[in-house]
């Protein structure tokens, strides 16, 4: 596998203040923070100074602090001495074993959802992936289409534990580094267009397969580009 870097600076990015509004202080930084991280803005392993990140948000240490504690309970960051933290890097088998807890989970979750979810949601997620389909789109947007298929799907299967536990599983698989939806767009629109064909013929056993093999794909993606 490809070694991380291992960087002695703090990160250098380009982060807007904050602005005073309803949410607190500490929400916005989290958010920001989170948002950057997910989408890769910050790299595995950079440090992130507390009082720095302040300065860039122009708030106070406080609510920094709170949100950087937030962030690492999440497993999103982790502490590297007591003012500074770095975004935490996935190893390879807690990566893998990420992608097979989602196999449990979101098979059982699709097999639940052909019954209930509706055909206005089914297409939606048909006019998104035709959407994504054409033209040419960052990493970022295929991103967060994944997020909001496998979420929907998650959600209208009625058990309200399995969106929190697919998103929870999805955000640790993201901070690792190998991974990356762009190079096999192909493969992810016809994944995706078997498993939305099978939630449209109402057909349990054909959604919880198409799940299956779409997951399962991602993993062996990632086993060839370990030994490549």
């Amino acid at each position: 596998m490809p070694s991380l870097p291992s960087p002695t600076q703090p990160a250098t990015i380009t982060i807007a203040p904050l602005e005073v509004r309803s949410a607190s202080l500490a929400e916005q930084a989290y958010e920001r923070l989170r948002t950057l991280i997910l989408d890769r803005q910050i790299s595995a392993g950079s440090p992130l100074q507390e009082g720095r990140l302040a300065e860039d948000l122009r708030i106070s240490r406080t609510p920094m602090r709170e949100a950087l504690v937030r962030l690492a309970g999440e497993g999103l960051l982790v502490r590297r001495d007591a003012r500074s933290y770095a975004v935490r890097a996935l190893g390879t088998k807690e990566y893998f074993d990420c992608m097979r807890a989602r196999e449990v989970i979101e098979c059982e979750a699709i097999a639940l959802a052909v019954g209930k979810i509706t055909d206005a949601e089914i297409d939606t997620l048909e006019a998104d992936i035709r959407e994504l389909d054409s033209g040419e789109h960052n990493e970022t947007e295929h991103w967060h289409f994944d997020d909001r298929f496998h979420l929907l799907i998650a959600t209208a299967s009625g058990n309200v534990v399995f969106p929190r536990l697919v998103e929870e599983l999805r955000v640790n698989a993201r901070l690792f580094r190998l991974h990356s939806p762009l190079h096999r767009q192909r493969e992810n629109h016809d994944e995706h267009g078997e498993i939305v064909r099978a939630l449209r013929a109402r057909d349990p056993e054909r959604a919880r397969t198409a799940m299956r093999k779409h997951l399962r794909s991602l993993q062996e993606d990632v086993k060839r580009a370990l030994i490549e």
